[in-house]
Protein backbone atom coordinates (compact mmCIF):
# COMPACT_ATOMS: atom_id res chain seq x y z
CA UNK A 1 0.00 0.00 0.00
CA UNK A 2 2.88 2.37 0.69
CA UNK A 3 4.31 1.64 -2.77
CA UNK A 4 0.90 2.18 -4.38
CA UNK A 5 0.38 5.38 -2.41
CA UNK A 6 3.64 6.74 -3.76
CA UNK A 7 2.99 5.64 -7.35
CA UNK A 8 -0.76 6.32 -7.78
CA UNK A 9 -0.79 5.15 -11.39
CA UNK A 10 -3.94 3.09 -10.72
CA UNK A 11 -5.96 5.71 -8.86
CA UNK A 12 -8.71 5.81 -11.52
CA UNK A 13 -9.31 2.06 -11.68
CA UNK A 14 -11.61 1.41 -8.73
CA UNK A 15 -12.61 2.57 -5.26
CA UNK A 16 -9.59 0.99 -3.55
CA UNK A 17 -7.05 3.59 -4.62
CA UNK A 18 -9.03 6.77 -3.75
CA UNK A 19 -9.73 5.17 -0.35
CA UNK A 20 -6.05 4.27 0.01
CA UNK A 21 -4.98 7.84 -0.75
CA UNK A 22 -6.85 9.08 2.34
CA UNK A 23 -4.32 7.19 4.49
CA UNK A 24 -0.61 7.59 5.15
CA UNK A 25 -0.35 4.62 7.51
CA UNK A 26 -2.24 1.34 7.30
CA UNK A 27 -3.57 -0.59 10.28
CA UNK A 28 -4.87 -4.15 10.09
CA UNK A 29 -8.40 -2.74 10.02
CA UNK A 30 -7.49 -0.45 7.09
CA UNK A 31 -6.07 -3.35 5.09
CA UNK A 32 -9.13 -5.50 5.84
CA UNK A 33 -11.40 -2.67 4.67
CA UNK A 34 -9.42 -2.08 1.45
CA UNK A 35 -9.27 -5.80 0.69
CA UNK A 36 -13.05 -6.08 0.91
CA UNK A 37 -13.47 -2.94 -1.17
CA UNK A 38 -11.46 -4.64 -3.94
CA UNK A 39 -13.64 -6.28 -6.62
CA UNK A 40 -10.73 -8.29 -8.06
CA UNK A 41 -10.86 -6.67 -11.52
CA UNK A 42 -7.04 -7.15 -11.74
CA UNK A 43 -6.50 -4.02 -13.83
CA UNK A 44 -3.97 -2.81 -11.25
CA UNK A 45 -1.93 -6.02 -11.55
CA UNK A 46 -1.56 -5.80 -15.32
CA UNK A 47 -0.67 -2.10 -15.14
CA UNK A 48 1.78 -2.30 -12.24
CA UNK A 49 5.47 -1.75 -12.91
CA UNK A 50 6.25 -3.36 -9.53
CA UNK A 51 4.30 -6.58 -10.15
CA UNK A 52 6.17 -9.91 -10.52
CA UNK A 53 8.81 -10.52 -11.73
CA UNK A 54 9.88 -7.15 -10.22
CA UNK A 55 11.70 -7.67 -6.92
CA UNK A 56 8.96 -5.80 -5.01
CA UNK A 57 6.46 -8.43 -6.20
CA UNK A 58 3.38 -6.22 -5.74
CA UNK A 59 0.35 -8.42 -6.40
CA UNK A 60 -2.72 -6.72 -4.95
CA UNK A 61 -5.41 -9.06 -6.37
CA UNK A 62 -3.81 -12.16 -4.85
CA UNK A 63 -2.88 -10.48 -1.55
CA UNK A 64 -6.32 -8.90 -1.15
CA UNK A 65 -8.04 -12.23 -1.88
CA UNK A 66 -6.02 -13.87 0.90
CA UNK A 67 -6.79 -10.96 3.23
CA UNK A 68 -10.51 -11.25 2.50
CA UNK A 69 -10.45 -14.92 3.45
CA UNK A 70 -8.71 -14.01 6.72
CA UNK A 71 -11.34 -11.32 7.33
CA UNK A 72 -14.18 -13.81 6.91
CA UNK A 73 -12.60 -16.21 9.40
CA UNK A 74 -11.66 -13.47 11.89
CA UNK A 75 -15.23 -12.19 12.04
CA UNK A 76 -17.08 -15.52 11.90
CA UNK A 77 -19.89 -16.06 14.40
CA UNK A 78 -19.67 -18.12 16.51
CA UNK A 79 -15.89 -17.89 16.51
CA UNK A 80 -15.56 -21.67 16.68
CA UNK A 81 -16.94 -21.81 13.13
CA UNK A 82 -13.97 -19.86 11.72
CA UNK A 83 -12.25 -23.16 10.92
CA UNK A 84 -14.90 -23.84 8.28
CA UNK A 85 -13.33 -21.19 6.03
CA UNK A 86 -9.94 -22.91 5.93
CA UNK A 87 -11.01 -25.99 3.97
CA UNK A 88 -14.23 -24.57 2.63
CA UNK A 89 -14.46 -26.61 -0.54
CA UNK A 90 -14.33 -29.87 1.41
CA UNK A 91 -16.73 -28.54 4.07
CA UNK A 92 -19.32 -27.37 1.53
CA UNK A 93 -19.11 -30.67 -0.35
CA UNK A 94 -19.59 -32.64 2.86
CA UNK A 95 -22.52 -30.53 4.08
CA UNK A 96 -24.18 -30.61 0.64
CA UNK A 97 -23.89 -34.38 0.52
CA UNK A 98 -25.09 -34.79 4.10
CA UNK A 99 -28.08 -32.45 3.65
CA UNK A 100 -29.09 -34.16 0.41
CA UNK A 101 -28.78 -37.61 1.99
CA UNK A 102 -30.75 -36.48 5.08
CA UNK A 103 -33.70 -35.10 3.13
CA UNK A 104 -33.79 -38.12 0.81
CA UNK A 105 -33.53 -40.57 3.72
CA UNK A 106 -36.26 -38.88 5.77
CA UNK A 107 -38.53 -38.74 2.74
CA UNK A 108 -37.99 -42.44 2.02
CA UNK A 109 -38.51 -43.42 5.66
CA UNK A 110 -41.54 -41.25 6.41
CA UNK A 111 -43.40 -41.71 3.12
CA UNK A 112 -44.63 -44.87 1.48
CA UNK A 113 -43.27 -45.85 -1.92
CA UNK A 114 -46.74 -45.35 -3.32
CA UNK A 115 -46.66 -41.66 -2.44
CA UNK A 116 -43.03 -41.03 -3.33
CA UNK A 117 -43.10 -42.60 -6.78
CA UNK A 118 -46.56 -41.51 -7.85
CA UNK A 119 -47.42 -38.55 -10.03
CA UNK A 120 -49.21 -35.85 -8.02
CA UNK A 121 -51.11 -33.03 -9.64
CA UNK A 122 -53.19 -30.12 -8.48
CA UNK A 123 -53.05 -27.89 -5.41
CA UNK A 124 -50.90 -29.27 -2.60
CA UNK A 125 -49.08 -31.82 -4.78
CA UNK A 126 -45.69 -31.01 -3.24
CA UNK A 127 -47.02 -31.31 0.30
CA UNK A 128 -48.27 -34.85 -0.30
CA UNK A 129 -44.61 -35.83 -0.61
CA UNK A 130 -43.12 -33.59 2.09
CA UNK A 131 -45.59 -32.01 4.55
CA UNK A 132 -45.71 -28.22 4.46
CA UNK A 133 -45.05 -27.91 8.21
CA UNK A 134 -41.84 -29.95 8.01
CA UNK A 135 -40.68 -28.08 4.92
CA UNK A 136 -41.26 -24.64 6.45
CA UNK A 137 -39.87 -25.48 9.90
CA UNK A 138 -36.53 -26.85 8.64
CA UNK A 139 -36.06 -24.11 6.05
CA UNK A 140 -36.99 -21.31 8.45
CA UNK A 141 -34.65 -22.50 11.22
CA UNK A 142 -31.72 -22.92 8.82
CA UNK A 143 -32.32 -19.61 7.06
CA UNK A 144 -32.81 -17.59 10.26
CA UNK A 145 -29.63 -19.03 11.73
CA UNK A 146 -27.75 -18.16 8.52
CA UNK A 147 -29.03 -14.57 8.66
CA UNK A 148 -28.07 -14.25 12.33
CA UNK A 149 -24.55 -15.63 11.83
CA UNK A 150 -23.97 -13.53 8.73
CA UNK A 151 -25.33 -10.39 10.41
CA UNK A 152 -23.12 -10.86 13.47
CA UNK A 153 -20.04 -11.35 11.29
CA UNK A 154 -20.72 -8.21 9.25
CA UNK A 155 -21.44 -6.20 12.41
CA UNK A 156 -18.04 -7.22 13.81
CA UNK A 157 -16.34 -6.25 10.55
CA UNK A 158 -18.14 -2.89 10.50
CA UNK A 159 -17.10 -2.12 14.07
CA UNK A 160 -13.47 -3.17 13.55
CA UNK A 161 -13.22 -1.20 10.31
CA UNK A 162 -14.26 1.96 12.14
CA UNK A 163 -17.80 2.10 10.82
CA UNK A 164 -19.95 5.01 11.96
CA UNK A 165 -23.49 6.32 11.62
CA UNK A 166 -25.02 5.81 8.20
CA UNK A 167 -26.86 8.54 6.32
CA UNK A 168 -29.38 8.12 3.53
CA UNK A 169 -27.07 9.68 0.96
CA UNK A 170 -24.23 7.27 1.75
CA UNK A 171 -26.61 4.30 1.77
CA UNK A 172 -28.04 5.28 -1.62
CA UNK A 173 -24.56 5.65 -3.10
CA UNK A 174 -23.42 2.28 -1.73
CA UNK A 175 -26.57 0.57 -3.01
CA UNK A 176 -26.03 2.08 -6.46
CA UNK A 177 -22.40 0.94 -6.53
CA UNK A 178 -23.41 -2.57 -5.47
CA UNK A 179 -26.39 -2.85 -7.83
CA UNK A 180 -24.40 -1.74 -10.87
CA UNK A 181 -21.14 -3.50 -9.89
CA UNK A 182 -19.45 -0.29 -10.94
CA UNK A 183 -16.07 -1.36 -9.60
CA UNK A 184 -16.04 -4.41 -11.87
CA UNK A 185 -15.56 -2.05 -14.80
CA UNK A 186 -11.92 -1.48 -13.84
CA UNK A 187 -10.79 1.79 -15.32
CA UNK A 188 -13.89 1.89 -17.52
CA UNK A 189 -13.06 -0.77 -20.11
CA UNK A 190 -13.79 -3.78 -17.93
CA UNK A 191 -11.74 -6.34 -16.04
CA UNK A 192 -8.62 -8.27 -16.98
CA UNK A 193 -10.35 -11.60 -16.52
CA UNK A 194 -7.95 -13.94 -18.33
CA UNK A 195 -4.99 -11.83 -19.47
CA UNK A 196 -4.24 -8.14 -20.06
CA UNK A 197 -7.18 -7.79 -22.50
CA UNK A 198 -10.17 -5.91 -21.09
CA UNK A 199 -13.58 -7.58 -20.85
CA UNK A 200 -16.93 -6.99 -19.19
CA UNK A 201 -17.81 -10.69 -19.24
CA UNK A 202 -17.24 -11.27 -15.51
CA UNK A 203 -19.32 -8.21 -14.68
CA UNK A 204 -22.27 -9.47 -16.73
CA UNK A 205 -21.95 -12.99 -15.29
CA UNK A 206 -21.95 -11.53 -11.77
CA UNK A 207 -25.10 -9.59 -12.69
CA UNK A 208 -26.76 -12.77 -13.97
CA UNK A 209 -25.85 -14.66 -10.79
CA UNK A 210 -26.79 -11.89 -8.33
CA UNK A 211 -30.06 -10.89 -9.96
CA UNK A 212 -30.92 -14.53 -10.65
CA UNK A 213 -30.56 -15.22 -6.93
CA UNK A 214 -32.67 -12.14 -6.13
CA UNK A 215 -35.43 -13.28 -8.51
CA UNK A 216 -35.48 -16.75 -6.92
CA UNK A 217 -35.81 -15.17 -3.50
CA UNK A 218 -38.57 -12.91 -4.83
CA UNK A 219 -40.37 -15.97 -6.20
CA UNK A 220 -40.33 -17.54 -2.73
CA UNK A 221 -41.68 -14.35 -1.15
CA UNK A 222 -44.47 -14.01 -3.73
CA UNK A 223 -45.31 -17.69 -3.24
CA UNK A 224 -45.67 -17.01 0.49
CA UNK A 225 -48.11 -14.18 -0.26
CA UNK A 226 -50.08 -16.43 -2.61
CA UNK A 227 -50.33 -19.16 0.03
CA UNK A 228 -50.92 -17.12 3.17
CA UNK A 229 -53.00 -14.20 1.92
CA UNK A 230 -54.61 -15.32 -1.34
CA UNK A 231 -55.31 -18.93 -0.37
CA UNK A 232 -53.58 -20.26 -3.48
CA UNK A 233 -51.59 -23.45 -2.82
CA UNK A 234 -48.53 -24.56 -4.79
CA UNK A 235 -47.70 -25.80 -7.35
CA UNK A 236 -48.72 -22.82 -9.44
CA UNK A 237 -49.38 -22.56 -13.16
CA UNK A 238 -46.47 -21.49 -15.33
CA UNK A 239 -48.00 -18.09 -16.14
CA UNK A 240 -48.08 -17.00 -12.49
CA UNK A 241 -45.69 -14.61 -10.79
CA UNK A 242 -43.89 -17.15 -8.52
CA UNK A 243 -43.14 -19.51 -11.42
CA UNK A 244 -42.13 -16.80 -13.87
CA UNK A 245 -39.85 -15.17 -11.30
CA UNK A 246 -38.35 -18.50 -10.26
CA UNK A 247 -37.78 -19.63 -13.84
CA UNK A 248 -36.09 -16.40 -14.86
CA UNK A 249 -34.04 -16.43 -11.67
CA UNK A 250 -33.03 -20.06 -12.05
CA UNK A 251 -31.87 -19.53 -15.64
CA UNK A 252 -29.90 -16.40 -14.69
CA UNK A 253 -28.38 -18.09 -11.65
CA UNK A 254 -27.36 -21.17 -13.66
CA UNK A 255 -25.89 -19.09 -16.48
CA UNK A 256 -23.96 -16.83 -14.10
CA UNK A 257 -22.51 -19.57 -11.92
CA UNK A 258 -21.59 -21.79 -14.87
CA UNK A 259 -19.88 -18.93 -16.68
CA UNK A 260 -17.95 -17.79 -13.61
CA UNK A 261 -16.85 -21.37 -12.90
CA UNK A 262 -15.55 -21.73 -16.47
CA UNK A 263 -13.68 -18.41 -16.22
CA UNK A 264 -11.95 -19.51 -13.02
CA UNK A 265 -10.56 -22.55 -14.82
CA UNK A 266 -8.88 -20.48 -17.55
CA UNK A 267 -7.94 -17.35 -15.56
CA UNK A 268 -4.33 -16.21 -15.24
CA UNK A 269 -3.07 -18.03 -12.09
CA UNK A 270 -0.50 -15.37 -11.10
CA UNK A 271 -2.92 -12.71 -9.69
CA UNK A 272 -5.15 -15.46 -8.27
CA UNK A 273 -5.03 -16.98 -4.80
CA UNK A 274 -5.18 -20.60 -5.96
CA UNK A 275 -5.43 -21.81 -2.36
CA UNK A 276 -8.91 -20.26 -2.24
CA UNK A 277 -10.16 -21.91 -5.43
CA UNK A 278 -12.04 -24.52 -3.39
CA UNK A 279 -14.02 -21.83 -1.54
CA UNK A 280 -14.81 -19.99 -4.76
CA UNK A 281 -15.93 -22.98 -6.80
CA UNK A 282 -17.82 -24.69 -3.95
CA UNK A 283 -20.36 -21.87 -3.74
CA UNK A 284 -20.70 -21.61 -7.53
CA UNK A 285 -21.35 -25.34 -7.86
CA UNK A 286 -23.84 -25.38 -4.98
CA UNK A 287 -25.79 -22.44 -6.42
CA UNK A 288 -25.75 -24.13 -9.83
CA UNK A 289 -27.11 -27.35 -8.30
CA UNK A 290 -29.88 -25.45 -6.51
CA UNK A 291 -30.96 -23.69 -9.71
CA UNK A 292 -30.59 -26.74 -11.97
CA UNK A 293 -32.53 -29.04 -9.63
CA UNK A 294 -35.26 -26.39 -9.31
CA UNK A 295 -35.60 -26.06 -13.09
CA UNK A 296 -35.71 -29.84 -13.56
CA UNK A 297 -38.34 -30.10 -10.80
CA UNK A 298 -40.43 -27.46 -12.59
CA UNK A 299 -40.20 -29.34 -15.88
CA UNK A 300 -41.09 -32.76 -14.38
CA UNK A 301 -43.38 -31.80 -11.51
CA UNK A 302 -46.39 -33.54 -13.06
CA UNK A 303 -44.55 -36.87 -13.42
CA UNK A 304 -43.76 -39.73 -11.06
CA UNK A 305 -40.22 -38.35 -10.69
CA UNK A 306 -41.49 -35.30 -8.78
CA UNK A 307 -41.11 -36.80 -5.28
CA UNK A 308 -37.44 -37.65 -5.62
CA UNK A 309 -36.67 -34.41 -7.48
CA UNK A 310 -38.37 -32.37 -4.74
CA UNK A 311 -36.28 -34.08 -2.06
CA UNK A 312 -33.08 -33.50 -4.07
CA UNK A 313 -33.87 -29.83 -4.64
CA UNK A 314 -34.74 -29.19 -0.99
CA UNK A 315 -31.57 -31.02 0.07
CA UNK A 316 -29.45 -28.62 -1.97
CA UNK A 317 -31.42 -25.63 -0.65
CA UNK A 318 -30.87 -26.79 2.93
CA UNK A 319 -27.13 -27.17 2.26
CA UNK A 320 -27.02 -23.63 0.85
CA UNK A 321 -28.66 -22.21 3.98
CA UNK A 322 -26.30 -24.11 6.28
CA UNK A 323 -23.08 -22.95 4.56
CA UNK A 324 -24.32 -19.43 3.77
CA UNK A 325 -22.43 -17.68 6.63
CA UNK A 326 -19.28 -19.82 6.33
CA UNK A 327 -18.39 -19.70 2.64
CA UNK A 328 -17.77 -17.35 -0.26
CA UNK A 329 -21.34 -16.02 -0.07
CA UNK A 330 -20.30 -13.76 2.81
CA UNK A 331 -18.21 -11.67 0.42
CA UNK A 332 -21.38 -9.98 -0.83
CA UNK A 333 -22.25 -8.70 2.65
CA UNK A 334 -18.68 -7.73 3.56
CA UNK A 335 -18.17 -5.99 0.22
CA UNK A 336 -21.37 -4.00 0.64
CA UNK A 337 -20.21 -2.94 4.12
CA UNK A 338 -16.91 -1.79 2.58
CA UNK A 339 -18.78 0.12 -0.15
CA UNK A 340 -20.89 1.79 2.53
CA UNK A 341 -17.77 2.78 4.46
CA UNK A 342 -16.30 4.17 1.22
CA UNK A 343 -19.49 6.16 0.55
CA UNK A 344 -19.28 7.65 4.05
CA UNK A 345 -15.64 8.61 3.48
CA UNK A 346 -16.49 10.29 0.21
Amino acid sequence: MEICNACRYCEGYCAVFPAMELRRAFSDADLSYLANLCHDCRACFHSCQYAPPHEFGVNLPKTFAELRAETYADHAWPRAMAALFRRNGVVVSFIAGAALALVLLLTLVLQSRGILYTAHRGAGAFYRVIPLGAMVAVAALAFLYALLALGMGVARFWRDAGGEGVGLRAMARALADAATLRNLSGGGDGCNDIDDAFSNMRRWLHHAMAYGFALCFAATCVGFVYHEFLGRVAPYAFATAPVLLGTAGGIGLLAGTSGLFAMKLIADPVPTARSLLGMDTALLLLLALVSASGLVLLALRATAAMGVLLAVHLGFVLALFLVLPYGKFVHAAFRFAALLRYALER
